[in-house]
Parts: C-alpha cells; structure tokens; sequence
C-alpha cells in the first residue's frame, strides 16, 4: 500500500515539474519572442540609449559683415554643461551619492547663476544626460572644470561633461541691432536678419556617437562615429558701417532732444539700387543681452507691483525694443507725400512747372474745409513755389485735378498699395483708400500725405522712384552670401519693377526738391557746401490723441536726397511723438538729416563746393606752436585768423589749448602758455546753451572762457542754439572747444 502511494506521488511530482518545466520555457519563449521579435525595436533602442552616446555637434552659424566686409555678428566657441543623474544613481552608498548631489547642485548653481533647486532636482532624473545650462562662455567653462578638479575625490567628472558649441557675439553691440536682430539659446534666429535668413545662417549639423560606460559617461576613444557639421553661409549686407554710425549717432541725439515718446528711425538708401546704407531705429537694445530693458523701461517693470501685468509690461517693452520701426509701423506721412501728387500731375500733363494756384488760406472740398498753416494764405504761386511753401489748399488742387481714379492708379504703381519685399521679417502692408472708396474729400487729404498709412521703407522707396529718373527698385539689405571658404553663393543685384514715370518728370521733381532746401525761409535741411534735395513732413497721430486725453501727438519726418541735381542718396528721418515743445518736421528732424548728410556725403566721395560766406564761416584748424618762441607762435594763431591769450611770461610756448587736433571758426581763442609753472591747466564748468541765438551763445562761450564751434543753421537771426556737445555742468579745461548746433524758430510755424 504504501509502495503504491509512493509511485503515485512520484508519478505526480514528475508530472507537476513537468509541467512547470513546460510552463516557464514557454513563458521565456513567449517574453523572447515578444522582446526580440515583437518589441525587438523598441528594446533595442533602449538598450543603445544605454550603451551609446549619441549628440548633435553644432554647426558653425554664418557670420553677418557689412557691405566692406566688416563684422557686424559672428559666432564664438561656447560649451553646454550637462550631468548625467543615472551615473550617480549607480553609486551603492546612500550618504555618498547624496554628497555628490548636493555638491553638484552648489557647485554648478554657483558658477553657472542657475537655481539650486533646479540643479540638485536635475540630479535625481532618471536619465544618462540633462544639460544644466547653454552657451555657457570660456571663463564659466574653465570654472566648472577647475570645479570638477578641486572635487576629484568625488570623481565628479564621471557626473559632470561639457559639450562644446558656439554663442551669437555682436562685436558692436547696440550698432544695427534692431536690424540684425538676435538669435535664442538654441542658436535659432529670433528677430531681424538672423531670422529672415535663419535658414541659410545655420548650416548642417554633424554627429557625434560614441561608448558609455556602466556609469553613464562616454567612452569616445573605444567606439565613435563622427560626422562632421556644415558650417552656414555668411551674410554680406548692403549695410556701410560708417554710415550706419552717423545715422544712429545723430538719431538717438535727436529723439533724446526731442524727447520722443515713441522712438525713431532713419534710413539710408541708394536711390538707384535700392541697397540700404543704413537703418537705425532709436530706442533699440544690446543683441547680446537681447532681453534687457532699458533703465527708463526697467523702471516702468519695477514699479508695477502686479505680477501679472508686470510680466506683461516687461514683454511688451521687450517686443517694441525689437519691433522695426522702419519696416514694421506704418504713419501718415503728411507734406513728404506732396511730391508723389507732384510728380503724378507732371506725369499726366496736368500742371508745369509755371502752372499758378492761388491759397487763400481756406479751400471747401464737398462741405469739407482745409486751412493752410499761413494765415491769409500764400496768394498766386507757381507749382515750384507751392512745394517750397508746403500749401495744403494748392496741393488739395493738384489731387482734384489728377482725379480718384489716376491717383489710385499712381499710388499703386509707386508701390504703395503692398509691401516692398525687403528682406527683413515683419513688413507691415499699408492702410489707403481703394479706388471704389475714394470720393474727393478722401482724394483732398490724401493729396497732402493725410488720411492713410505707409510704411517709411515704402515712403523712401517711392520718393527714390520720383528722383532717380522713374524706376521702382525694391530695396534690399543683404547683397550676397558667401561660404566658409569666402566663396560666394548667392548674390543679390538691382531688381527693377517698372517705370513709373519719365525721366523728364524727375528732373523736375529733383528741381523741386532742391528749391525747398535752397529757397525755404527756414535753413534747418541747408547743408554747407552741397546742393541737396529734400521735403518735410508732419502729421497728427489722431486715433493716438483721441486715447491720449486729447492731447495732440505728431509725427516728425524729413527726406532729404542728394545731391539734388543727380541723387544717389536718400535719407529718411522719422521722430515719433516728439514732446519737447517743436513737432514741426522742418523744426525736428530735419536738422537731423542736414547733419547726417553733412558727414556721409564727404564720406561717398562728394567734394564739397562752398560760396565766400560759407568759406569766411568755416572751421579753421588750429596751429601747433608747442616748442615755438612766441614771436612765431603769435604770427601762426594770427595768420590762422584766430585770437591768443598768453599765460606766463616765458618766451617760449609749452603748452597750448585748445590742440592742433581741435578747429575753431574766426576770432577764437588759442591759450598760450609760456611757463612751466604756469602750465597747470584751469578748469571751467560749461554754461548752458539751449535757446540762445548765436551771439548770444558766443558771448556765454567767451565768459565761460570756452571755444564754441556752430554747427546746424546759423544764416538767420531767427536761429536759437538747442544742442551741445558737452553737458550742462559739466567740468572741462579753460578754453576747450564746445560744439553747439542752431536751428531756425521760424520752422514752428511752418505746417509741413
């Protein structure tokens, strides 16, 4: 009996076994099956994340020159700091790897300015790589590699790596910052040309895939496979870096003087080819620190205490600091409009140069009334005449005579109607009248620039189409691309649209243009020794006044082109809410472009010719007599044209002031000192000049014992000092040379 039950358990054992055999080989045949053949992807993806280091190696982006091979951005070796958490998570002793952590998370958040909390929660990932921060320059790097040193017995360069890559450098800085734009953290084009050739800048990244070990670090010398990244193309722009200079240096001056509320900008364009020289936008920002604000804007931020809307503040400000303003707004350009009218009635044979208009001061358009901005209005005038005189009621005129149909025709054919298609991200369209919705009273205002919007890419491109002998050339910003090797890749020329109007047309809208600059009772646009062209504008931003309590809100402009008989400039200057008392165009900024132009023209090339008046009110350079006895030193100052003031009683001069690098107008003072003792230079605190007329300024400069330099207009009596080259208050040595720049008053009564 109980051999029977034995054989029976047996029996049963085996065939339990048995089928627990059956039944874990065909659990392992399914898993294997599943993991190998169902999963086997899948499995086998994990498992090279495991094993392999796989990263991406940054391809070089393009550098962006200036049109004489300048460098306006460029990129330079960067490295991202990664840990890798798995690592540590395969150290065995709990205190240890929590040292280690903790360590990591101090060390790194102290040297690479990133949260604690961020770094040390980084640490407990459950992943082989998560980078603590990008673009991290030379000296942070060799921080975290001594760090990683002065730790060794943590052996923290099993946890700690760094990759090398590039970061975005902008050598100028603020210089062209608006229109370079900025790249992000990714090195990905953000705004400006790094965006809208974003594409081309990049190039082709490589690869690099290499061993792990068991801790998670990579093991490059046992297994690798490297493929080499393609460097982007460079970008050679159109831009002239000395030009782009003179128009930031002059705009930010005149938004400061003016006290802009709504920034600035200007542009400098080829009238023939459409290149842009130059555009510059004031307020802009640092394309290296592309996020901070400007002090006033950071003090707006600071003093709002909600959270919410101070977030929201501090992205709005950021967003205009990189909005283009020259490309991106659109205005009403008021009397600067009045050539395009002009040349339209040339055009059609509606009007000639003799053609006459008589401004009574008021004109009624279908129960619409217009006022010119001279009281009792300016009588009979020539066409010529009423251009020089910006007339409202003569130009209304000239627009009922051209009709709505031919003006749409025109306004569309000088390209008014869509964008330009320049190169540059964020073009805005213009706002206008369409031929079925223009009755007379639409065609009166916008016969003088009012009642549409443009943009001032649009508005300098169809004033060069009026000068340059008809053609509508699309302008451009970037002339070529060039590969690493300097190799050109793609080049950028002259692309004409069509003829707008005749050649014979432009000449006389040239002669136009130069009579407002030479014939004006204001001299503001008058630069000394060039003929040049040139109108004003000045419009009411009427929406903004409505919202802005009623308090009225202008935009001043001026474009100037020359020179004026053959123009290969043009110059664009927009002030936007000026606030400091002047509004008027012809008052704020064509000083403006007078200075611009008085420096880039002798810089194109341009021999100034001047009459006798401006020769005897010239600069002259001061003579260098350090060393010369002082018979000789008197008979230079004084056949200079120039006064002395002798200071000791040596006989020879060993010191003098202002230098022979300096230049004063006749009748200044040289300060001759003939001692040793006596050369200890004395100091002065320099007077404020704002509002004095030029004797006047002359006076306070001789009594300050300073050296005063004019600059601007000074042909008239009506002109009043408001610019000086050195701040009021202060500190500078006895007879030192104060630049101080005049415009006419008279130009606040001018309706431009």
């Amino acid at each position: 009996m109980n051999d029977k039950l034995t054989k029976k358990m047996v029996k049963r054992i085996f065939i339990t076994l048995l089928a627990v055999v059956i039944l874990t080989v065909g659990s392992s045949v399914a898993s294997l099956v599943n993991i190998s053949v169902i999963n086997g992807e899948k499995y086998q993806n994990l498992a090279l994340e495991q094993q392999l280091y796989d990263t991406l190696l940054s391809a070089p982006r393009g550098n962006i020159y200036d049109k004489n091979m300048n460098l306006l951005a460029t990129s330079a070796t960067a490295w991202t700091v990664y840990i890798t958490p798995n690592g540590i998570f395969k150290i065995d002793d709990v205190a240890e790897r929590e040292v280690v952590k903790n360590t990591i998370a101090d060390g790194l958040s102290r040297i690479l300015d990133v949260e604690r909390e961020k770094v040390y929660g980084y640490t407990e990932k459950n992943t082989y790589y998560v980078i603590v921060k990008k673009q991290v320059d030379k000296s942070q790097a060799d921080k975290v590699r001594e760090f990683i040193t002065d730790n060794e017995d943590l052996e923290l360069s099993s946890y700690i790596g760094l990759d090398e890559t590039t970061k975005r450098y902008y050598p100028n800085e603020n210089l062209a910052s608006v229109v370079l734009g900025f790249v992000g953290s990714d090195n990905q084009g953000l705004s400006g040309i790094e965006s809208y050739y974003n594409s081309d800048l990049t190039g082709v990244a490589g690869r690099v895939v290499a061993a792990k070990s068991a801790q998670g670090t990579n093991m490059r010398f046992t297994y690798e496979r490297v493929e080499e990244a393609v460097a982007g193309n460079s970008l050679v722009l159109t831009i002239d870096n000395y030009i782009q200079y003179i128009a930031e240096k002059y705009l930010e001056e005149g938004v400061a003087a003016n006290k802009a509320q709504n920034r600035g900008a200007c542009i400098v364009m080829n009238v023939n080819t459409a290149e842009i020289l130059a555009m510059a936008i004031k307020g802009d920002f640092d394309p290296n620190k592309p996020f901070t604000l400007s002090e006033d804007d950071q003090v707006k931020v600071d003093s709002e205490l909600d959270e919410a809307k101070k977030n929201q503040l501090k992205s709005t400000l950021q967003n205009k600091q990189w909005r283009n303003k020259a490309v991106s707004d659109t205005y009403e350009p008021g009397s600067v409009f009045k050539v395009i009218t002009a040349a339209i009635a040339l055009e059609e044979n509606l009007v000639t140069t003799k053609s006459s208009f008589t401004c009574n001061y008021a004109i009624n358009i279908a129960g619409q009334k217009y006022h010119c901005h001279k009281r009792g209005g300016h009588g009979t005038q020539n066409f010529i005449e009423t251009m020089v005189n910006s007339c409202n009621p003569a130009y209304i005129m000239v627009g009922q005579l051209i009709g709505t149909s031919t003006f749409a025709k025109y306004f569309e054919s000088f390209g008014l109607t869509k964008k330009t298609g320049i190169d540059l991200p964020g073009e805005s369209n213009s706002v206008y009248h369409s031929k079925e919705n223009m009755g007379t009273v639409e065609l009166a205002s916008s016969s003088f620039g009012q009642t549409f919007q443009i943009t001032p890419i649009q508005m300098i491109t169809a004033i060069s189409a009026a000068v340059n002998g008809g053609y509508l050339v699309q302008p451009h910003i970037v002339s070529k691309q060039i590969d690493s090797e300097g190799k050109i890749v793609k080049s950028v020329g002259k692309t004409v649209k069509r003829q707008v109007i005749s050649e014979s047309t432009s000449k006389v809208i040239r002669q136009m243009m130069g009579a407002v600059v030479s014939e004006s009772s204001t001299k503001n646009m008058y630069v000394a020794g060039y003929k040049t062209g040139g109108k004003t504008g000045t419009s009411q931003k009427v929406s903004e006044t409505i919202l802005n309590d009623g308090k009225d809100l202008y935009i001043a402009s001026y474009l100037a082109v020359a020179p004026a008989d053959e123009p290969e400039i043009a110059v664009l200057v927009m002030i936007d809410e000026p606030s400091a008392g002047q509004y008027y165009g012809s008052a704020v900024s064509a000083p403006i472009g007078a200075e611009i132009l008085a420096e880039v023209l002798p810089y194109l090339g341009y021999e100034p010719t001047y009459t006798d008046k401006e020769l005897a009110a010239l600069s002259i350079s001061v003579p260098y007599v350090i060393g010369d006895t002082l018979t000789v030193a008197k008979g230079k100052v004084n056949n200079a044209k120039l006064n002395y003031k002798i200071i000791g009683n040596g006989d020879k001069v060993v010191n003098q002031i202002p230098a022979s690098t300096e230049s004063l107008h006749s009748g200044g003072i040289v300060l001759l000192y003939t001692e040793k003792d006596n050369e200890q230079v004395t100091q002065t605190t320099v007077p404020d000049f704002t509002n004095l007329s030029v004797s006047a300024a002359n006076a306070t400069a001789v009594n300050a014992g300073l050296n005063i330099q004019f600059a601007g207009n000074t042909s008239s009596s009506t002109v009043v000092a408001y610019k000086q080259s050195i701040p009021v208050g202060e500190k500078v040595n006895t007879g030192s040379v104060i630049t101080v720049y005049f415009r006419d008053t008279k130009a606040d009564n001018i309706a431009d």
